[in-house]
């Protein structure tokens, strides 16, 4: 059974004295919303400004956490422990093939381990990968995936090229290395949604608001993208789109669904990736290599 969050309020038009939060409740709500803040800040102390203060950080939110309660302090470190795995290595893009290795079996182990510890440690199965069995997508979803193509064809050139963001990315040139980017972009893409969505919101949302957990998630994904490559104006781009990501999680109640709108993403990605550096090879975009 799902604890009972303290963020529920008494519904109608006026409010007695006795519908109103106790203090004990509005003070543990702001010890529950400031634990989850000072692990979650973490994520730009250590990826966009490599500061160790961000371990220090993690330990007040942790400490903080157990204040609330065992359960929240127990699901606050499923989230701090891969936040510090992805801490110890360099997550730049970087195509050689000990780089994919290590880069990978980090990013795998930051789902697989506070999965495994939740499914089969702690037994509660706080970490999940739902989908929708046998109910097909809605038109409207349908028509999502259609628009996020157009934007990516519009937007991301200008971004990439405009910003000269695409130089964070090796120039590829070989077969080999083209492939290597593709289903790296396509595996950073997937990774994303079962890591930012499945894990950190999931988790986060089973405490919180919905807003409150959306915006705390997009400070971790915006975080994670800033060290990837996506900088300059780059958060522009990326906090609206972990904000809408999160948000469609929730409406559509289906991890397949969001993976495929951040692939379809991610191929225009990729694909202006390739043009920046070898505009003959895919001119299909309107803004200008340079």
């Amino acid at each position: 059974m799902r604890e009972r969050l303290p963020f529920t309020y008494a519904r109608g038009v006026s409010l007695s004295i006795s519908s109103l939060p106790s203090p004990v409740g509005v003070w543990r709500s702001v010890r529950t919303v400031a634990s989850a803040a000072f692990i979650v800040s973490a994520a730009p102390l250590l990826y966009v400004f490599a500061s160790p203060v961000g371990y220090i950080v993690i330990a007040l939110g942790l400490a903080l956490s157990v204040t609330v309660s065992w359960r929240f302090t127990r699901e606050m470190a499923l989230i701090a422990l891969p936040l510090l795995l992805i801490a110890q290595i360099s997550v730049e893009a970087n195509l050689e093939w000990s780089n994919i290795a290590l880069f990978g079996s980090v990013l795998i182990a930051a789902v697989a381990v506070p999965y495994s510890l939740s499914r089969w440690v702690f037994r509660d199965h706080a970490i999940r990968f739902p989908g929708r069995p046998n109910q097909p997508w809605t038109r409207l979803e349908w028509a999502w995936l259609g628009v996020v193509l157009v934007l990516g064809w519009l937007i991301l050139p200008v971004y990439f090229i405009g910003s000269g963001s695409y130089l964070n990315w090796p120039a590829v040139s070989e077969p080999s290395e083209v492939i290597r980017l593709f289903f790296g972009v396509g595996f950073v893409g997937i990774w994303d949604e079962l890591f930012f969505i499945c894990v950190v919101f999931a988790l986060l949302r089973r405490h919180l608001p919905f807003w409150i957990a959306n915006v705390l998630q997009a400070v971790v994904f915006v975080s994670f993208l800033w060290e990837l490559g996506y900088r300059s104006w780059g958060p522009v781009l990326t906090i609206p789109f972990a904000l809408i990501q999160a948000w469609i999680f929730e409406k559509s109640r289906s991890v397949y669904y969001v993976i495929t709108v951040h692939l379809l993403f991610d191929v225009m990605v990729f694909l202006v990736l390739v043009y920046a550096h070898h505009p003959q090879w895919v001119p299909i975009f309107l803004y200008p290599a340079r």
